[in-house]
């Protein structure tokens, strides 16, 4: 696997995919910079070295050329972080792009305008990857976010430099991450999969019941797996046309010794809501007109027990509606369990939108081993799949 360790960047323009795909308020102010701050390693590593870098990166999903998805927006933010001026083109491709990247001396930067703006990005077109190409020496692929896209910027670019591509540091972080859960995880190992739908994880447990010890089902897909095994569930969501799968995926666990998990009993709610009236109940007699909306207490105790025997930790899903304070509780518990176990010599993966979005929000993002930055290509990358834009500089 080539890394940004294996190149000597002197005098060399490293053109460099990053996923500077960050939130903007309505004054075009960056909310969270957590990828910028992510990709600065690399950025930093090639300047030290006597290179300069041409960031490429996409915003948003605009259609065509429009100014609030304009990267010039974030410019000022990305050299109060880098700590170096940045210039700017008004275009990822053409004249005034090739011109500038040629100007560049070692220790500059240039930010390319938004790759989306083209249409022939997301197309994965040839000759806008060749044209993208000319504005550097060595193609270094940054940018996790996008590495299941078989776009132009993150996987076709690549062929035009057969023997000068490699991974940034954060892509060849996230790639050891998942490895290290996958592959070559200290057993016991555990992966704790919540969110709402089953129809969303079923690719990613069937790969995983060969890697892991034990499986945490939490969140509402927990209500599909009770209700399929003749629990009542109340009103709580449920995907009926999974149920036969779900006693599947029951089987086929204990077939291969993987020892599952589920809620014993919920947080219920008589509406979805923070102010909704509240009871404990057995997860599998939740009374009609409520709602399993969090795991309950008895559930909080087993799950910590289970976290603190593993070695291994992936973490993708919330175990509630974290976003509602009445319903944070488990995943808030989960977060202790998770942070406790690290500290004692666990390595831990948060993985996936909700889950990283909760970890952040309750302060649990230096408290683990590594959380990654993309949300799709992490899944994917759980259901064993080889991500488009990894291939590329692979092959």
């Amino acid at each position: 696997m080539k890394t940004l360790n294996d190149f000597n960047f002197q005098d060399k323009r490293a053109l460099i995919r990053v996923d500077f795909n960050v939130p903007l308020n309505d004054d075009f102010q960056v909310t969270d910079a957590t990828r910028i701050v992510s990709a600065k390693p690399t950025i930093i590593k090639i300047l030290e070295d006597g290179g300069s870098c041409v960031l490429m990166s996409h915003l948003g999903r605009p259609k065509g050329v429009q100014d609030e998805y304009s990267l010039k927006h974030i410019v000022n933010k990305i050299e109060d972080i880098l700590g170096v001026e940045v210039k700017f083109a008004n275009d990822c491709v053409g004249a005034e792009a090739e011109e500038m990247a040629n100007a560049l001396e070692p220790g500059e930067i240039l930010l390319l305008e938004n790759l989306r703006f083209h249409e022939e990005e997301k197309q994965g077109d040839r000759h806008f990857a060749e044209q993208l190409s000319k504005l550097g020496d060595i193609y270094v692929n940054d940018a996790f976010g996008t590495a299941h896209r078989a776009h132009a910027s993150t996987t076709i670019v690549a062929e035009f430099f057969p023997n000068a591509k490699c991974f940034g540091l954060l892509l060849a972080k996230e790639i050891e991450s998942i490895k290290k859960v996958m592959e070559d995880g200290e057993k016991p190992v555990l992966a704790v999969l919540g969110g709402a739908k089953v129809s969303s994880k079923i690719t990613v447990i069937e790969n995983i019941l060969d890697k892991v010890d034990h499986l945490i089902i939490g969140g509402g897909m927990t209500f599909t797996f009770i209700k399929a095994q003749g629990g009542k569930i109340g009103d709580s969501i449920c995907e009926d046309d999974k149920m036969e799968l779900a006693l599947e995926i029951l089987k086929q666990a204990e077939t291969k010794g993987v020892k599952i998990h589920l809620p014993v009993d919920v947080v219920a709610a008589d509406d979805f809501s923070n102010t909704a009236n509240t009871q404990i109940c057995d997860v599998n007699a939740i009374p009609d007109g409520w709602q399993g909306l969090d795991a309950g207490p008895k559930s909080r105790e087993n799950f910590d027990a289970v976290v603190n025997q593993c070695k291994t930790i992936l973490w993708n899903g919330p175990l509630g509606v974290f976003e509602l304070e009445t319903f944070s509780k488990g995943t808030i518990a989960l977060g202790d369990s998770i942070a406790n176990a690290t500290k004692n010599g666990a390595f831990s993966l948060v993985g996936g939108g909700d889950s990283v979005a909760a970890v952040k929000q309750f302060g649990f993002e230096h408290k683990v081993s590594y959380v990654s930055t993309g949300g799709g290509a992490m899944l994917e990358s759980l259901e064993g799949k080889t991500l488009p834009g990894i291939a590329a500089i692979l092959n």
